[in-house]
């Protein structure tokens, strides 16, 4: 298993917008064969270190994620994503 966990910091972290970007990540659920699950949440904390969303996805291998990569439907969302934040990290590992 493969578990991609990407962390968000918006251009305007506004309540609405953050519910709008958690939304849209979501909706990924069900339309990627690969994607086995997904989790998104947005920081409670909101400290100087802090960043805006968390996603969290698992796929069945690093060869799954790849496919969910260039999915078009997660193009799409990425696409949308690309328009409303200001930084993005990510880590992808292997889960034991």
């Amino acid at each position: 298993m493969l578990r991609h966990v990407v962390l968000f910091k918006l251009a305007d972290p506004a309540p609405d917008k953050l519910q709008e970007v958690k939304d849209k990540l979501l909706s990924l659920k069900g339309r990627v064969p690969q994607l086995l699950e997904i989790e998104v949440g947005i920081d409670v904390v909101r400290s100087e270190r802090s960043y805006d969303l968390a996603l969290i996805t698992t796929f069945e291998s690093l060869d799954d994620m790849n496919a969910y990569q260039v999915h078009p439907y997660h193009v799409e969302v990425s696409s949308y994503i690309a328009t409303v934040r200001q930084a993005a990290v990510a880590v992808d590992f292997i889960v034991d």
